[in-house]
């Protein structure tokens, strides 16, 4: 090792999915929204004046707090935004959790927690989930020094109901609990509304999934005035310029479309309705998904090599290759038209396989 190296703080990163470009390709693998941003967001994009990009954006995101504080009947003191919701959760866990005893989210979801908890030297603790795959409340009861966990989790997509979460908050009311709701548009109760009655929850909630902006990267907490207060203290203190003016201008535009919002994401669960249902009529297995995919399982064949031929074939979902889950495909919903693809590629396959 030369002298210098011992100095640099080395982590396992996290491993993002696969983005292909290929024309002819299905891209299921990133959770992404397969429908387009609100019209307005082109409108606002095409409205933007360039010659203000010369100018550092206003650093505390004026217009976009107020419009999410306005969509959810908060105050702006409530509401705090970042660079997508994986910026949030980082300076969340950059301000939130510094105590010596080990924060606690599950051993099976958002491959990120561990990356972040190992970059700023963070104890941690991942209670297993259940054969089912859900969270145990109970295991939530221990000493610790903050909670965080996806609700919907990923990727397994089970929901953990509302009364179970205030349960876990009762329990734990001298450290901070974060609700990831990166996918609760697509079926889940929010937390929200729980965010008065407890002063130490934090609700983070991202435009990537249901309003089509992943690539704008938007995200959002919403708590008591105090905690933003601190969240917006430490950003101040990394980089008071996190949301460029596109962003902001993109995510107004998103957030007062709500007709298109609710559309988009009715549509994207009658979808995934449907492939619950083709995908049982071929033998595969899975929770009861609230999100905007399914995490699946096949009775006989491999989910690895179901994993291949179907990128063999330009489909493209996700692979896990981790103990309990690698024989799990995780299959974003797309367009009517992508699922039903999917599931004729999936009857050809294993009909195929069976016959061999």
């Amino acid at each position: 090792m030369k002298n210098w190296e011992k100095n640099i703080r080395k982590v396992v990163p996290y491993t993002p999915g696969e983005q292909p470009n290929q024309p002819d390709m299905i891209k299921l693998n990133t959770n992404e929204n397969p429908y387009p941003p609100a019209p307005g967001v082109e409108k606002a994009l095409k409205a933007l004046d360039t010659d203000t990009l010369r100018l550092y954006p206003d650093p505390k995101a004026e217009i976009l707090v107020k419009a999410i504080a306005s969509y959810y009947n908060l105050k702006e003191e409530q509401v705090f935004v970042g660079v997508g919701s994986d910026d949030v959760i980082a300076m969340c866990f950059l301000t939130f959790f510094n105590s010596e005893k080990p924060i606690l989210f599950p051993d099976i979801t958002y491959s990120f927690y561990d990356v972040w908890a190992d970059l700023f030297k963070i104890p941690y603790k991942r209670p297993a989930l259940n054969d089912q795959f859900h969270i145990r409340k109970e295991d939530y009861v221990q000493p610790n020094g903050g909670i965080i966990f996806p609700n919907p989790n990923a990727p397994t997509g089970v929901s953990m109901p509302l009364a179970e979460i205030e349960e876990i908050l009762i329990n734990n009311r001298d450290v901070i609990v974060m609700i990831d709701e990166a996918y609760v548009d697509f079926g889940t109760e929010s937390a929200l509304s729980l965010i008065d009655k407890y002063d130490n929850l934090l609700v983070i909630q991202t435009f990537s999934k249901s309003r089509s902006l992943a690539g704008m990267r938007i995200g959002y907490a919403m708590g008591n005035p105090e905690l933003i207060k601190y969240l917006n203290d430490v950003k101040y203190s990394f980089n008071s310029y996190t949301m460029n003016r596109t962003a902001l201008a993109a995510g107004v535009a998103s957030v007062n479309d709500r007709e298109y919002f609710e559309e988009t994401c009715r549509k994207i669960v009658e979808t995934r309705e449907w492939t619950k249902t083709e995908l049982r009529k071929l033998g595969f297995s899975f929770g009861d998904s609230k999100a905007n995919f399914i995490f699946a399982a096949h009775s006989e064949c491999p989910a690895k090599e179901l994993f291949e031929a179907l990128r063999n074939e330009h489909i493209y979902v996700r692979y896990f290759a981790k103990p309990r889950i690698d024989n799990h495909l995780r299959i974003t919903i797309g367009t009517d038209e992508e699922m039903q693809k999917l599931i004729a590629f999936l009857t050809g396959y294993l009909k195929n396989r069976e016959n061999r």
